[in-house]
């Protein structure tokens, strides 16, 4: 059982930064592949990042990619998303979610999810 906090959202202006933590706690953490997903209103939670468990091999959404950042600290059992040049359409829930084994984009992969982050950018 793997528990996920979430923390870091909030208000930014286009072209602004954010950056997203996520906190684990219950399990050994370096054995689990993380991710961060997204859902904005009406519209289904979709693959933002994640994070290998061995390597730490980064995966990213085209839609991101150059723009945002996923990193992870074993020793501080968190994992971040540095989030630049954002754009309305980020405009989401993000999501921190937890595996074990290989990353995945598929949502339904991972049996382990934050409570949430709202992160709205203005225009």
């Amino acid at each position: 059982q793997v528990q996920l906090v979430e923390s870091g959202g909030g208000l930014v202006q286009a072209g602004g930064s954010l950056r997203l933590s996520c906190a684990a706690s219950g399990q050994t953490f370096s054995a689990y592949s993380m991710g961060w997903f997204r859902q904005a209103p009406g519209k289904e939670r979709e693959f933002v990042a994640a994070i290998r468990w061995s390597d730490s091999t980064t995966y990213y959404t085209d839609s991101v990619k150059g723009r945002f950042t996923i990193s992870r600290d074993n020793t501080k059992n968190t994992v971040d998303l540095q989030m630049n040049v954002m754009k309305p359409e980020d405009t989401a829930v993000y999501y921190c979610a937890a595996r074990q084994g290989p990353a995945r984009q598929g949502p339904d992969m991972y049996p382990y999810w934050g409570q949430g982050t709202q992160v709205t950018v203005s225009s």
